[in-house]
């Protein structure tokens, strides 16, 4: 019997072929880039990340390809495809910031750490106290930093060390292995990765339009005119939605929003129809684009999903599950308590639902490839050292020693770092060894070979839920230092798809690894340096940075659920769970999943109703869904297939202009708080 084929992801396979050489793409001029990045995108990617909750990290990217291209231009210089991919590449590990927190307001890095260490939900559950040096210094014991707002003091030598060990460690095990898990997905198994060229068209478009202006015969450059079209649409929406708030802010003391930030929350009002369900709209244009750049039935299944939780906390809430909300909670406080009462729970249950059915997708995928290569007689002659001549390839050795090494290290540092906490070999720190040395060498490689397959073949993560959090908590050590380990525990899988991307642009991955070397002191340096000056500008959170004084405190009070559970006494993870709710989760999903593969609904209508369930927040799917009507409807019937290849350089244009608006308001407000006000 033929195997049924996904439409939509059919369209995504057809939109781009792997070419058949492969360039250099690393040149020493793109140091230039990446210092330019570090001194005027940095600092405005950390401060739009606090304000607003939203990253310049595609505006970074495309900045930088643009005005390299126009000074290659005006030298008679030709910039290939490779060489913007790298300088593509290399603004967005900038933006990244080695997981420092630079981007959209994450809770992570040094800024998170402050606050974490100094907020009510830490203090109220007993956690504030126990915090480890190597996370941040305890305020009350060294509050000499926290007055003067700086990482670079003395108190802060042993956190600054440990972002060095651990973004070292991070970066190189994510390149190699992320590249030995490609090898073996796409060269072995010759998986099709049908969403890699979403995130290659971009680079078309600045390729295409150099040629183009190059050869006046070349065939017209209609990926250049779409991606202005996005990038005008940006600067509109950005210099309203962005730029009027920081700039009244910065010089008048009081920002002006026309649409708020982050969010407008109508669950005030509306909990008297629809009890303990968060209402409330997203004014981000972006989330329209977003919602037209996804796979149409994945937006669909977000909004199924949601209609589903409204409907069904109201009747959670009349059964007295959702017990603690109360009429007049807000978002955050809604979105707390529905996670307390049942959602926690419930949600374990959901993502381990995916994980197993993640698993069987790649389970039956091995056995028919293995049928496949039975019937046709390969079997036994797969090429494993095959690899397409000039892509820059290593050998399997050092991809191999490369895990050995990172895993061990992980492991001798995270023991290391217990003895120092406790002042001696406490017996709970040999307890943590089984689950460092199960993480590391079960877990690790597992979860991410069947990520990396699920991504080859639909565009998916899996990943099984509190893998982490149960080992650590079965394990029986008692404390909180446990959780702030570097521990052996990643997804490379993800990583495949970034390496297809260099493949479809004829990229040398040599290229991609010279960067990253020059790339990691010039990011560490940089990130480091204006986060220090940011906090130093305000308190973190405050008043002056809008989405992280709505947003951190709701992610603090989530991450002391699960650091609770190890304190040895009755804490909030023990309201939180329920196994009745896990187990209904699980039946749930894997029901859900069933019904949905029996009846030939697309794999991303699943996916989504999955995503719009429970806790997601609800403000931005509806403008998504939204988004995806208009595209799938309007501009699908009228451009076909070309729609696909169109909406992700709109999307890519859109980010460029926002991001180049609001970063100049950004280095407006950094220029009047540095002002010095004389006293006459």
């Amino acid at each position: 019997m033929a195997r049924r084929i996904d439409k939509e992801l059919e369209e995504f396979r057809r939109v781009m072929e792997v070419p058949s050489t492969f360039e250099e793409g690393f040149r020493w001029s793109s140091l230039l880039g990446a210092v330019f990045v570090a001194l005027l995108m940095v600092p405005g990617a950390v401060y739009m990340g606090l304000l607003a909750g939203v990253g310049i990290g595609a505006a970074a990217q495309w900045v930088t390809v643009i005005l390299f291209i126009e000074v290659a231009r005006r030298a008679h210089k030709h910039l290939n495809k490779s060489e913007i991919f790298v300088l593509f590449f290399m603004a967005g590990a900038m933006m990244g910031g080695l997981g420092l927190g630079v981007q959209g307001g994450r809770p992570t890095g040094l800024l998170w750490n402050q606050f974490f260490i100094q907020s009510d939900a830490a203090a109220a559950n007993g956690i504030a106290g126990q915090i480890p040096r190597w996370v941040a210094p305890d305020p009350a014991k060294f509050p000499d930093s926290y007055a003067q707002r700086t990482f670079f003091h003395v108190d802060w030598i042993p956190v600054l060390l440990m972002t060095v060990f651990g973004t070292f460690l991070s970066q190189l095990s994510n390149t190699v292995l992320g590249y030995g898990l490609f090898r073996i997905t796409s060269d072995i198994e010759k998986l099709p990765f049908p969403m890699a060229p979403v995130g290659a068209q971009g680079i078309m478009a600045m390729a295409e339009d150099i040629e183009a202006k190059a050869d006046k015969t070349a065939e017209d450059s209609w990926r250049w005119r779409v991606f202005a079209i996005g990038g005008a649409l940006g600067l509109a929406f950005g210099a309203v939605y962005l730029l009027l708030p920081v700039l009244s802010g910065a010089l008048t003391g009081t920002a002006i929003q026309i649409f708020p930030i982050p969010f407008s929350d109508f669950t005030g009002k509306t909990g008297r129809y629809l009890p303990a369900f968060a209402t409330g709209i997203n004014w981000n244009f972006g989330n329209l684009i977003l919602g037209m750049v996804m796979p149409f039935y994945g937006m669909v299944g977000s909004f199924v999903g949601l209609v589903v939780t409204a409907v069904a906390n109201p009747v959670l809430y009349n059964y007295n599950i959702l017990s603690n909300w109360k009429f007049g909670d807000d978002t955050i406080a809604t979105m707390f308590k529905n996670n307390i009462d049942f959602y926690f729970s419930f949600q374990i249950g959901i993502a381990f639902a995916i994980a197993i059915v993640g698993l069987w997708q790649v389970g039956r995928k091995m056995a028919e490839k293995r049928a496949e290569a039975k019937a046709s007689g390969t079997l036994n002659n797969m090429e494993i050292t095959s690899v397409p001549e000039g892509r820059g390839d290593i050998g399997w050795f050092w991809i191999v020693l490369c895990y050995f090494i990172v895993t061990i290290t992980y492991i001798a540092a995270s023991m290391a770092l217990l003895r120092w906490h406790h002042e001696k070999w406490d017996p709970d720190i040999f307890k943590v060894l089984a689950v460092l040395l199960f993480l590391g060498f079960v877990y690790t490689p597992l979860i991410s070979y069947v990520t990396a397959r699920l991504e080859g073949m639909v565009g998916q993560v899996v990943a099984i839920p509190m893998i982490r959090e149960a080992a650590l908590i079965l394990s029986g050590y008692k404390g909180v230092a446990c959780w702030f380990l570097p521990m052996p525990v990643a997804n490379y899988g993800m990583m495949t798809v970034f390496y297809r991307q260099c493949e479809l642009t004829g990229t040398k991955f040599t290229s991609i690894w010279k960067t990253q070397v020059i790339l990691y002191p010039i990011i560490l340096l940089s990130s480091v340096f204006f986060m220090n000056f940011i906090w130093g500008l305000n308190p973190i959170p405050s008043y002056a940075y809008p989405y992280a004084q709505k947003m951190w405190e709701l992610q603090a009070a989530n991450r002391c659920i699960m650091y609770s559970a190890t304190m040895g006494e009755y804490s909030m993870f023990e309201q939180a769970w329920r196994p009745l709710y896990f187990y209904a989760g699980t039946g749930f999903g894997v029901t859900l999943f069933s019904i949905m593969s029996l009846s030939g609904a697309p794999i991303m209508l699943t996916y989504g109703v999955v995503r719009g369930l429970g806790q997601t927040m609800p403000h931005a799917i509806i403008p998504q869904f939204i988004g995806a009507l208009i595209g799938h409807f309007y501009f699908k019937r009228r451009l076909k297939l070309r729609w696909r290849q169109y909406i992700p350089v709109v999307s890519a244009g859109f980010a460029c202009g926002m991001g180049l608006i609001t970063t100049a308001g950004v280095g407006i407000t950094f220029l009047s708080k540095s002002v010095i006000k004389l006293p006459f």
